[in-house]
């Protein structure tokens, strides 16, 4: 199973680290222009809003044997409603918060704390693709602008090494802006800055949404990886342990033998 994990998150880390340069200057650029137009009706996707339904979506995997890789996505999802909404209203009632499992684990995670969720979405994470990752980044753009959900954000493990994953919580939508970002660059737009609203913006969305689906993805056969290292080093060890307390009792029942045979031959010289 390491050898596998291995194989494996080399191709996914050779992906994450191909796509990451083009998705931060990406995100570099929309910040800047989400920022300079504000609260401009055509960008959508950063309006503000009171919050009165609010979806996480949790990226975990759909199988085990990769140490806290899971929990500590589902723990962190379980904290950021915690600590973000506790005690949001709207009016008199508190904030709804549902959840979107990408994989089974943390599906079964979340229904066992009978939390609400939407259809989760199980295959995704398998083999994430930017067809797929587009499909989902829509239909959550879609449920924003229907104010369906008036906050969206992600939960996933983001890939630093083999060793080492982060959870990471991301608010997917409504855009965050920076007012420093308004400072230091201008760009021309063509044809016009409403076109680049209307047509980079979600774009840029389901870049984010790819690149945490990637990082995920990578992030599990590293912990798998990881994970199957140490099962292999503790079962060593204790095969190692059991072995010499085997040679003991077996070096111990022989000497017993042996002085059960001594005896007897004592005894019938006497």
């Amino acid at each position: 199973m390491k050898m596998v994990a291995a194989a494996k998150l080399k191709k996914a880390q050779d992906t994450v680290t191909h796509f990451r340069p083009y998705s931060r200057k990406m995100q570099e650029v929309m910040e800047h222009i989400s920022s300079s137009a504000g609260r401009d009706e055509d960008n959508l996707y950063a309006h503000d809003r009171d919050f009165r339904s609010v979806l996480v979506v949790v990226v975990t995997s759909n199988r085990g044997l990769c140490g806290a890789f899971n929990t500590n996505a589902i723990k962190e999802a379980m904290l950021l409603a915690e600590r973000k909404y506790a005690n949001t209203f709207h009016g008199q009632e508190p904030v709804k918060i549902r959840y979107l499992p990408i994989g089974k684990k943390g599906y079964d995670a979340l229904r066992k704390r009978k939390a609400l969720l939407d259809e989760p979405n199980l295959e995704i994470i398998e083999n994430p693709t930017y067809d797929n990752a587009s499909e989902l980044a829509q239909s959550l753009m879609d449920s924003f602008t229907s104010r369906r959900y008036d906050c969206i954000d992600i939960v996933y493990n983001e890939f630093v090494n083999a060793a080492t994953q982060k959870v990471v919580c991301k608010q997917f939508l409504p855009l965050q802006t920076e007012e420093s970002q308004k400072k230091g660059k201008e760009y021309l737009f063509e044809p016009t800055k409403q076109y680049i609203l209307r047509e980079l913006i979600p774009q840029n969305l389901r870049l984010i949404l790819y690149g945490a689906l990637l990082d995920s993805y990578a992030s599990e056969y590293g912990a798998r990886m990881t994970s199957m290292h140490q099962a292999t080093d503790n079962a060593s060890s204790l095969i190692q342990e059991l072995t010499l307390q085997y040679n003991k009792a077996r070096q111990a029942s022989i000497t017993n033998e042996i002085l059960e045979i001594v005896g007897g031959a004592e005894a019938l010289k006497g």
